[in-house]
Formats: structure tokens, sequence, C-alpha cells
């Protein structure tokens, strides 16, 4: 086994001692002609990534080294050799003046060289189909390391692993058009050709991933088809933003059950004065409860056609999940021009407050008040979001009691307690936000 400090930079992740004599399709791509010759390093993963060692010892990975020497260098690597579609980290960036600090980005770029959606976007469920675009036709280029289960005490990359005999790896990788600064895919099981659907494994390790970044800033997302999911392949995605989303910071109230507290120690609450209605799992004995229930809760959702939206904060203790009717809207003509004529499709990141806007004029005109606008039509009205709510604690076995207390002896999701983000060593200042 091999640890390492500092991932060298990679010339190319297909590295054969035979380079002129290329394996597979030649294009070096992820699929099953390409990967299983590939050497990738790998990021393996301990069994229980929550339990902190108080001290880091000589052969343990630096407790920082996940987010900023491993995923955060190997991305600005990417960047360097040209990889992206354009340059995230000129883009402009501002909080909104107002209560609850919208967060405003103009990306010119995403909106003219983002790939286009290619299925429908009135079924949450569809299949996998090869002759779509999906991620085994990505170049290995595009791949910073595999990151799998080990199943072990400690944590350990290995620099140049092959995938000979092994079950289908799961990867992450930059995303061409990125939102954010270490913008980047996890895609679990690439080769399984798995639909863009949830379960409870491939939840697990998108869990895993937030815990190893171990930073409040870091924040994995989910968008389900139907919900402006664009690529019919399972996949998570997430980006490093140096302040708090504004659904962070929104006010809860816990959704007392019959049971009080969960078995698995797992609390289910609602957000209080956001424009989206959505519920907030927190809590579990194990990273592993967490994620079931969250899990179980999206499955639901996905057999009943309901499109959402999932952020995983705060290191993967504190998930939101939000199911949405946007598109719905849209289709039946409920939008205002006004609204469609900005072209922002509200997926997880606008839902959590950051705001993606494709137009200098949006972006100069950014208002609080417009945000709030916005995102209220992606909400479901009280009625249904308390029959959805109802019909997902079913499923996950809870039982909701009659009354509701609001919480508010404390602003959750605030990381104050956080180290001071503009210190580490992958944080230009181009990509801070402007106060």
């Amino acid at each position: 086994m091999l640890s390492i400090k500092r991932v060298p930079t990679v010339v190319s992740n297909y590295q054969e001692e035979n380079a002129g004599e290329p394996l597979g399709c030649g294009r070096s791509c992820l699929g099953k002609c390409c990967l299983p010759a590939s050497k990738l390093p790998v990021y393996a993963l301990k069994n229980d990534p929550r339990p902190k060692a108080s001290s880091v010892g000589t052969d343990e990975l630096p407790p920082d080294f996940f987010l900023n020497t491993l995923l955060l260098g190997q991305w600005e690597d990417r960047m360097n050799r040209g990889l992206f579609r354009y340059d995230v980290t000129a883009c402009e960036t501002k909080v909104i003046p107002g209560d609850h600090g919208f967060i405003a980005q103009l990306n010119e770029g995403r909106h003219l060289k983002k790939r286009p959606t290619e299925f429908r976007v009135d079924r949450v469920l569809q299949a996998f189909d090869p002759a779509k675009f999906n991620f085994t036709k990505v170049g290995q280029e595009e791949v910073l390391f595999r990151f799998e289960a080990a199943g072990g005490e400690k944590t350990y990359l290995f620099e140049h692993a092959g995938n000979e005999g092994t079950k289908s790896p799961s990867v992450v990788a930059i995303n061409v058009s990125p939102i954010e600064y270490g913008h980047v895919l996890l895609i679990p099981h690439v080769l399984d050709s798995l639909p863009q659907r949830i379960d409870q494994e491939s939840f697990l390790l998108a869990l895993h991933m937030a815990s190893e970044a171990g930073s409040p800033y870091f924040r994995l997302g989910y968008n389900s088809l139907g919900a402006f999911a664009t690529i019919n392949h399972l996949h998570f995605q997430a980006y490093y933003l140096s302040v708090p989303f504004p659904v962070e910071k929104a006010p809860t109230t816990k959704t007392p059950t019959n049971q009080g507290r969960s078995k698995n120690r797992v609390t289910v609450s609602r957000l209080l004065n956001y424009p989206v209605r959505g519920l907030v799992f927190e809590g579990g004995k194990q990273l592993k409860d967490l994620a079931d229930m969250v899990a179980n809760s999206c499955i639901w959702l996905q057999s009943n056609n309901i499109p959402f939206n999932v952020l995983i904060s705060d290191s993967g203790r504190r998930i939101f999940l939000f199911p949405q009717c946007y598109a719905e809207k849209q289709a039946l003509g409920e939008v205002s021009q006004e609204l469609l004529d900005t072209q922002v499709n509200p997926a997880v990141w606008e839902i959590s407050g950051h705001m993606v806007l494709k137009r200098k004029k949006d972006y100069e005109e950014a208002s609080e008040a417009y945000a709030w606008r916005l995102l209220a039509e992606v909400s479901l009205s009280e009625e249904r979001f308390h029959e959805v709510k109802t019909y997902i604690f079913e499923a996950i076995g809870l039982v909701e009691s009659e009354e509701e207390t609001i919480d508010e002896d404390e602003e959750k999701g605030t990381p104050s307690n956080s180290s001071d983000p503009t210190h580490a060593p992958h944080f230009p200042e181009c990509c801070l936000i402007l106060q």
C-alpha cells in the first residue's frame, strides 16, 4: 500500500509502457474497451469516515489531503491543461443585498457551451440509452481519480492502480462546463450504465465523499430527471464555494414522530422562511443510517414520478431534499415570460441559493425579490408538499405527530466553526465571493 502527500502532475491518465501502442478503442475513454486497462489513481476509503484520529501518523494521509491536495490540486492541473470549455474563475460573482444572502454568478459560457438535454423531462425514471451521451464516452484525461470503499481502518491513495479483475469503478471527473471552482462529478460504477436514479449504495458513496472533503464549503448536489439533470447516467455534482448557501442558514422546525427520534437517530425537519419547501435530514448512528433514510425517500419520489433535487451539506452531516415542479409548470404555461426569458433552470445549486445567471442584464439587476420569485415557482404548494411528506414518511417508516415545534435555539448550517477558507492553498482570490 502506498500513501503519498502530493499527487504529481499527470501527463496522461492512460499511461502505458508502450505509449505508441494504444489499447482498447484508442481514445482512452471510460468505456469497457479502455477503462479496464487504465492506471488511474485510487483513493481507497476507510470503513467509517466519521471518527477522526487525534493525530496523523506517518502512514496516514493528512486531514486536508483529499480536498486540497488531491481533488483541487488535480482539478487545477486539468484547468492548466485547457480541458474546460471556459474559465469559470473569470466569472463575476456577488452576494445579492438582502436578508437571505442569495449568491449571483454571471456564467455566459455555461449557457453557450453546455451540453443540451437529450431526453424527456416529464419522466423521472428512464432507461439508460447507450446511443446518447454518457460518461463512458468521456476521455480519461478528464478523470481525477477512482473513489472506492476499501473497508479498512485507514484511507490510502494508490498512485497507479490497475482495474484488472475489479468491479465497475467509481470515478471523480471534472465537469467541463463548470459552475464554480473545483466543480467535479462523482460517477458511481461508471461501467454499469446506471441511469440517473438514486439507490442506497450510490448515495452512501456521495456522503463518503462529502465526509472525506471535511469542509462545509464543499457541497455535493443531485438533480433527478425532470429537475434539470442533463445527462441520464448516474452522477452527483460537487464544487467549492467559500460562503454559506442561503438554504443552510434558513430556520427549520423538527418534525416530531410517534416514535420520537427514529431508531437510527436520524431527525427530519422542514425548512421555514425559504421559497422552496423542503425536508432536512440530520444525525444517524453511522453515515449509512443517514444515507439509507434519504435514499429511501428519493426512491419513493422516483417511483412516483416526482422530480427532486438533493443538497449534501456540512461535510455529509446535513441533507436537504427538495421535491419540485418547475418543469411541470413550464409545460402548463404557468411560469411568467419574464422568468422564462432569463433561461435559468432552477436545479440544486439555484434552489440552494447560488443563482447561476446567463445574461449580464440579469446579473446586474439581480435582487432578493427576483431570486425569491424564481425559486417560489419551483416549490410544491403547501397542500401538495404535506401530502408528499406524508408518503415519504410512510416509505421510511416514520409516523408524524400532530404537533410541530420550531427550534429557535440555533441557526444550523452556518459554517462558523470552520477554518478560514481563504487560508487553503488552492483558493485563488478570483474564486472568492465579492461582499
